[in-house]
């Protein structure tokens, strides 16, 4: 059975006037200044960002505590004029904290439902790594199917939807490692790590008396987002490069050093992250650099490595890297 709740705030229908790429990096570029006042020093972490926001991919955001993990997550959320919840994750948050409830109606003599905070357009899901695998696969549902199941009840959810979650390394105290299902759902992971001396510098200029996360403005609607999401689906993808996302996945699952490698859902994010970089470039076709540069963002995060591998302090993304460096790149551009 299937519910339509329309609980997830305004623009849930794509817009009318296809847009083209041009407009993708007009608009991209508005939502990165604007960001780029919250978040120093940053380009590429916020470029990862709106990679997740045009492919509706869910983006992991790991780091020690004091980076701006969260402010990152706010900053994407408020420059879209759309609905956003935010859920601090604890050891005792439930499940049914984050879909949502039946409750019974004792006029009514009739169980209604009550959305939780994953029924809105972004979800920022802040230190996800605190509550339990239990709660933690609460979102598996929706971050695959966009829609969530409670007492045999599927809901869907509006669109845009995609989850910004933060989490610390999993050696901090208190914490949980997620679940490999949860993993290979997120688009992309990144880690802003410490700002360079200037940002800081910076950061104890302007914001002893001001903060300006609450100055930032919505720069977009839903109704925009849909339409950018579109435009970045039109992206041209050459046959011979999506050999190559290919080769570079199946080179993953090979490695000695890696235990479980990247699965075909990992194909399929690196492939639409692909276009949306075009995109944001202003072009309407994806070059081989466009998929070396999201490679590891996309994909490490999913690798397991063996015991030997952590015993010699290699890392994915070294894998990664000599991945890349031993797979053949398609001659030409892919255009």
């Amino acid at each position: 059975m299937t519910h339509d709740l329309n609980v997830a705030g305004p623009g849930t229908h794509a817009a009318t006037e296809p847009m083209t790429v041009e407009a993708v990096a007009y608009h991209a570029a508005r939502i990165s200044e604007a960001m780029s006042r919250v978040i120093l020093g940053k380009p590429a972490v916020i470029r990862l960002a709106l990679v997740a926001l045009l492919t509706e991919g869910h983006l992991l955001i790991e780091d020690v505590p004091g980076t701006g993990k969260t402010n990152l997550a706010k900053a994407l959320a408020r420059c879209v004029d759309a609905s956003v919840s935010r859920v601090q994750f604890t050891p005792d948050l439930m499940p049914s904290d984050v879909t949502g409830v039946s409750i019974y109606n004792r006029t009514t003599a009739q169980f209604t439902f009550q959305p939780g905070p994953v029924f809105a357009n972004i979800l920022v899901a802040d230190e996800i790594n605190r509550a339990s695998p239990k709660t933690q696969s609460a979102l598996l549902e929706a971050m695959e199917e966009r829609q969530v199941t409670v007492d045999g009840t599927t809901y869907p959810l509006a669109r845009p939807f995609l989850v910004l979650a933060t989490q610390n390394p999993v050696d901090m105290e208190g914490t949980y490692p997620l679940p490999e299902a949860q993993r290979d759902r997120f688009l992309a992971r990144t880690a802003l790590g410490y700002p360079d001396p200037a940002s800081e510098a910076a950061m104890l200029a302007d914001r002893q008396t001001t903060d300006p996360l609450s100055d930032l403005q919505p720069v977009v609607d839903t109704d925009t987002v849909l339409g950018l999401i579109d435009a970045v689906n039109q992206v041209h993808l050459a046959p011979a490069l999506r050999h190559y996302i290919v080769a570079i996945v199946g080179a993953t699952r090979i490695k000695s050093q890696v235990r479980l490698g990247a699965s075909p859902r990992a194909i399929l994010h690196l492939g639409r992250a692909a276009k949306a970089a075009a995109a944001l470039a202003g072009r309407a076709y994806v070059i081989p650099d466009d998929i070396a540069h999201l490679a590891a963002p996309v994909l490490a995060h999913r690798l397991l490595l063996t015991v030997e591998a952590h015993a010699a302090h290699r890392s994915a993304d070294h894998i990664i890297a000599e991945i890349l460096s031993s797979v053949a790149v398609p001659a030409g551009h892919g255009g």
